[in-house]
Order: C-alpha cells, then sequence, then structure tokens
C-alpha cells in the first residue's frame, strides 16, 4: 500500500461514507475491496469521496476495477471527488 494512503470511514443515517487520501496504488485497491467487502448490506448508501486523493495509478485502477467485477461489490456505491469516474468500475469490463 502506498505509505501515504489512508481510508476514513463513517456511518451516517445508515449511508456509509468513506473518504480516500494518499496515493491509489494497486495495494490500496485492494484494501478498499477489502473495505468494501467488510460492509454490511443495511440497504444504505456507499458514497466513496476521492477528493483526498493525490494521484491514481494505472495498476490500482486495473486492480480495484478487475476485483469489482470479479467479487461483484455492492452496486449502490457513488464516487465523488476529482478521481471518483477514474476508478468507477465500468459495466461489462472483461477480464
Amino acid at each position: 500500500m502506498a505509505a501515504n494512503f489512508r481510508i476514513v470511514s463513517q456511518k451516517n443515517r445508515g449511508d456509509l461514507h468513506i473518504r480516500l487520501t494518499g496515493d491509489f496504488d494497486g495495494s490500496s485497491a485492494c484494501e478498499l475491496v477489502n473495505a468494501l467487502e467488510a460492509c454490511d448490506e443495511s440497504g444504505g448508501k456507499i458514497v466513496i469521496d476521492t477528493c483526498g486523493l493525490l494521484s491514481i495509478h494505472p495498476f490500482g485502477k486495473g486492480v480495484f476495477q478487475k476485483y469489482c467485477a470479479v467479487k461483484k461489490l455492492p452496486l449502490n456505491i457513488t464516487f465523488t471527488g476529482k478521481y471518483g469516474s477514474t476508478i468507477k468500475p465500468q459495466p461489462g469490463l472483461s477480464l
């Protein structure tokens, strides 16, 4: 994991807000996937804020998107911030 990468999460009225900071590399992507897998399926929204990210490594983006496709992560995830559309899993991603 990038030495400066952090995940800060907070529950608010049944929704989970996750803020990412630092550099997003392959290990960081795995840590984010693990955090999403650990979420309870309470039906609330999941919001991932990328405003605190300094950079997205292409390998980190690829790892995250492939894990999302394989592990079938929750679909109620919203990505916000500068890099939100960059790391958001793309439908129909072929493995």
